[in-house]
């Protein structure tokens, strides 16, 4: 299972993005989704997970500005950020587990750089 993300860069705060990413090797539909992010010097951190039946769920410091969704129609899985803040700079990754196995495959990261 490959995972592909893109979509970062570098915005203004309460400026938007949108993340997307990318799987392919399986079905998708199988998979729950999530977003992790990690700042400099920070462990690594969940952000958003979305269930394979398309339930989302959030980590309280983006709930209301975050929204994951999924195509299963595409293999893909978005992030979209909106009321960007300088906290949320960070690489954020993407990951998959399948339902019923122990396994996570995770991509690369992308930078979201949120200044002024």
């Amino acid at each position: 299972v490959q995972l592909q993300a893109s979509g970062g860069g570098l915005v203004q705060p309460g400026g938007s993005l949108r993340l997307s990413c990318a799987v392919s090797g399986d079905i998708f539909s199988l998979y729950v989704m999530g977003w992790y992010r990690q700042a400099p010097g920070e462990q690594r951190e969940l952000v958003a997970v979305i269930s394979t039946g398309g339930n989302p769920s959030y980590v309280n410091s983006v709930k209301g500005r975050f929204t994951i969704s999924r195509d299963n129609a595409k293999n893909t899985v978005y992030l979209q950020m909106n009321s960007l803040k300088p906290e949320d700079t960070a690489v954020y990754f993407c990951k998959s587990k399948k339902i019923g196995s122990d396994l996570d495959y995770w991509g690369k990261g992308t930078q979201v750089t949120v200044s002024s």
